[in-house]
Order: structure tokens, then C-alpha cells, then sequence
């Protein structure tokens, strides 16, 4: 799914055991989300007030009845409900839990049955660190879509979509924005995005049919396999398995797998796929004040990638729920050593339950790692940190100027397929324009512009992706040190 909260991309329900296959419109919206009919019923209500809450209960009626009784205007009673319910949802401050509308509950059953026309977003309410002197929060991006319209314009993990059609979304809830983002193939849609402290411009974005890609493969000379999960789906496991296959075949001596703008997924999509690389042992575990809701989920004997095989995990920004999971119990277990930056941090788990023709969307437990730890708003780690240099203030500001003028896209589409000769020839007139932009980010650039618009771009990319290049090389040193 896209245009969607990561929270969605993975929650369980403790009525669902762990499958070796579970099937894929039985556990998800689009990807994930359970639905669960709610039935209240009034003696187990009854049992969960104290006297306080009675009190507050009796409180809210009173309220209640006076506004709908006295208010200058008749007021729906349906609206008052509404809103109080909203509110309620919004006072756990918490960007995964919301009450949803009957329109949020059509959304969301449109989502389930297929198809749909939006630009290809994970997406997420901005959190503030404690202390920041920001006190609009808008909404990030958690990740695009690998070949979606989000992705082939260029918007990176970590933007921040500051307004949608000229709107601010710093008070829009997460499900207002996706409304805006969603809509008719061919539509178009435009979006400011914030990167970094100043730089700001507009991406308009024309809505396709999204459908999410799963696993991409190949080999990196030197007996290296590369593999990269886009998102964790029910056929993941098995696209591994044959990227392994594939591997086994040409002798592969290692392996990197790229987790990098990995939004998640399905819970059991990543357990099936953490089994692939042990025999025993827990692989992730959640936690809840809810009896059923804590579970520890092992893995099953018959991993199929040797232990002596050295594994390389890429991470950053990106790499959201499913594939912390994922990295955490490589990380926690030592089977593999990581490499970048810090994931993003979303590690809680959510219920969606149907009330008839509305509902609502809870957080009731966390996951934790092997090692006990949480990754909720913390994220994992790397073993070794790389990231691309910053820009300084100067290249940032021709940077900004550079991308608002479309320079870059427009070579491409006069010149899909440039050569060598042609992107230097481009890139010294760019030099000419903007001396403070080296070439190798300028031809960064014209690279990542030109693979957006490919049909199958290559899998990766050796020459400008630092963060690749040295786990390849720490793959090639023999893992020294692991």
C-alpha cells in the first residue's frame, strides 16, 4: 500500500498464531492490518470503570447533552460523537492510534481489496525530539516506493511534505494527508517537501496504480550476492530462497542485504524470512500490558544460508518496522554486521477494529528485539556508520536552485539513455552554473534521474553508493573482525 502510515505495514493480533504461510488477504490492508469485528459488550465495560471514570463518563454525558440541547445551531448527533471519539484517540498523542470515520473505514476496505491510485508514500506525523526548537510538526517520509511516481521524482526518506496542494499539513492527522495524496490514476497532485533545515521546492506528482514490489537480486563480482527487499510481502521468503538458489549456483562466498528505504511489511512475512538464516532461537518478541498480546516468536530448524556465509545488512532512515525486526535479530545474534545509518524507529504494534460502519486503529503492544530491546522510537543501530557528506550551506542553497530547475529531468528526458561523453559534457556545463557542486554529485544525479525512469533499473549501484562500497569491501577483506 502506499500513502500510508508504517504503523499499517506491520501489526498482528494475538488471534493469529505464526504460520509457515498465512494467506495474504486474510492479514492485511494491502499489506498488513487486521480487521476485527468490536462487540462491547456491557458487563466487560462494566467491569473495566472505577468510580473515577464513572464520574468523568457521567461528566462527558452531561457535556454532551447540554451542547446538543443548547447550542446556538441543531447540532448531528453523529457529528458530536465523531469529534469526541477523534479527540479522544488524539489525547494518546501517539501518530498509529486513531479513530476512523466511515470514510476512513471505506478507505481503508477499498485499500484491502486491490489496486488504487496514489504517488507512492510511506509516510508518518512528524515527532519532534524533546528540546527542538521546530513547533510545526508536518509529515515525513518514511520511505518511497521503488518505482512508483514518488520515487522516480526524486523524493528521499526523511523529506518533509509541508504542504499538499498548496495546504499546510502541519494540522492535518496522517489520515487527512492520505486522502489528499490518494485519487484517480492520472491525477496529479502537488507537494512542497522540506529536505534538511532550508532547502524547499515543489514535486508535482501525477497518481498511478501503485502495486509493491517485493525482492530484487543479483550478483556483485567477487562471489558477492546482493539482494534487496523492498517490502516484506507473503512471497518474500520464497523470492529469497531463489535469490539463494541463484547464488548457491554461482559459488557466492557472501552475501549483503540491503534493507534501505524498507517500510516493512508483514509481521510473518519477516519471521518466515529471519528463519531462512537460523535453526533455532527467538527471532523477535512483543510485548503488552494485555496478556494475549505478548508472544515470542523462534525460529523453526532448517536455515538455508550457511553460517559460515558473512552477511552485510544495509540500513538508514528508511528501514521501518519489518525490516528492524529483521536487522535487530541479525544484529542481536551476530549473524550479520551492519552497515549505515540509524532505522527509523517504529516498532509498536496496532489492532484496526470494525464498529459497524466506523472503527478505530489502537497500538496495544511493542516488539522487541532478541536482546530485550525495544525498537520503538529508537530504532537500530548500525555496527559501522556511513552516510553520504553533508552539503554545506552553500551547496545546499545551489543544490535547492538546481532541483527547482529542473535541469536535470529535463537532460533525461531529451537524452534517456546519455553516454559517458554526453552526462560529462552536461555535467560541465552544470559546473559552469553551480561551481560549488562537485561532479560526483552532480553525476549522482544524472545517474539516480536516469535509473527513476528505467523500466528494470540496475539492482545496484557500486560506483556512487558509499554505504555499499564499504560493505563490500569488508565482505572482500574476508569480514576481518566480525
Amino acid at each position: 500500500m502506499s500513502d500510508r502510515y508504517p504503523e499499517q505495514d506491520l501489526s498482528t493480533s494475538s488471534s493469529t498464531p505464526y504460520k509457515r504461510r498465512i494467506p495474504w488477504g486474510g492479514i492485511s490492508i494491502a499489506t498488513a492490518l487486521i480487521l476485527v469485528s468490536l462487540l462491547l459488550a456491557p458487563t466487560l465495560v462494566a467491569q473495566a470503570i472505577d468510580g473515577k471514570t464513572q464520574n468523568l463518563l457521567s461528566l462527558f454525558q452531561f457535556i454532551y447533552l447540554y451542547v446538543q440541547n443548547n447550542y446556538v445551531d441543531p447540532v448531528d448527533a453523529e457529528k458530536l460523537i465523531d469529534g469526541a471519539l477523534k479527540g479522544l484517540f488524539e489525547s494518546l498523542e501517539d501518530p498509529h492510534s486513531a479513530y476512523l470515520t466511515e470514510p476512513d473505514m471505506r478507505t481503508l476496505n477499498d485499500t484491502t481489496a486491490g489496486e488504487f491510485g496514489g504517488v507512492g508514500l510511506y509516510i508518518n506525523k512528524q515527532v519532534l525530539p524533546e528540546g527542538s526548537k521546530e513547533t510545526a510538526s508536518f509529515v515525513e517520509v518514511v520511505s518511497p516506493i521503488e518505482g512508483t511516481p514518488a520515487y522516480r521524482m526524486g523524493i528521499q526518506a526523511g523529506d518533509l511534505i509541508v504542504k499538499i496542494d498548496g495546504e499546510s499539513t502541519e494540522k492535518l492527522s496522517i489520515d487527512e494527508v492520505v486522502k489528499r495524496l490518494r485519487g484517480q490514476p492520472g491525477t496529479t497532485v502537488t507537494v512542497t517537501i522540506r529536505r534538511g533545515p532550508s532547502l524547499q521546492f515543489d514535486v508535482p506528482l501525477t497518481r498511478a496504480v501503485i502495486q509493491v514490489p517485493t525482492v530484487r537480486y543479483s550478483m556483485i563480482p567477487g562471489g558477492i550476492g546482493y539482494i534487496r527487499i523492498i517490502q516484506f510481502t507473503p512471497y518474500t521468503d520464497d523470492k529469497i530462497q531463489e535469490a539463494i538458489e541463484s547464488f548457491q549456483a554461482s559459488g557466492y562466498k557472501s552475501l549483503v542485504i540491503d534493507l534501505r528505504m524498507n517500510p516493512g511489511g508483514l509481521l510473518n512475512s519477516v519471521i518466515e524470512t529471519a528463519d531462512l538464516f537460523f535453526d533455532e532461537g527467538v527471532i523477535v518478541s512483543t510485548r503488552s500490558r494485555i496478556p494475549q498480546e505478548n508472544a515470542v516468536y523462534e525460529a523453526k530448524p532448517g536455515s538455508i544460508v550457511p553460517g559460515e556465509i558473512p552477511i552485510a545488512i544495509l540500513i538508514d532512515g528508511g528501514s521501518a518496522s519489518a525490516s528492524e525486526i529483521f536487522a535487530g535479530v541479525m544484529k542481536d545474534r551476530k549473524r550479520a554486521t551492519l552497515f549505515g545509518t540509524k532505522t527509523y524507529g517504529k516498532g509498536s504494534v496496532q489492532q484496526v477494529r470494525s464498529l459497524g460502519r466506523t472503527g478505530f486503529r489502537l497500538t496495544t503492544a511493542r516488539y522487541y528485539t532478541p536482546s530485550g530491546v525495544t525498537i520503538d522510537k529508537v530504532g537500530v543501530s548500525p555496527d559501522r556508520e556511513v552516510k553520504e557528506p553533508a552539503l554545506s550551506e552553500k551547496e545546499t542553497e545551489v543544490y535547492s536552485k538546481l532541483i527547482s530547475s529542473r535541469q536535470i529531468p529535463n537532460f533525461v528526458s531529451r537524452n534517456p539513455n546519455p553516454s559517458e561523453r554526453e552526462i560529462q559534457q552536461f555535467v560541465d556545463h552544470l559546473r559552469k552554473e553551480n561551481p560549488d557542486l562537485s561532479d560526483r554529485i552532480l553525476k549522482r544525479m544524472i545517474r539516480n534521474e536516469i535509473n527513476r525512469h528505467l523500466p528494470n533499473p540496475p539492482v545496484y549501484d557500486l560506483e556512487y553508493d558509499l554505504v555499499l562500497q564499504e560493505a563490500v569491501k569488508f565482505l572482500r577483506e574476508g569480514a576481518k573482525g566480525r
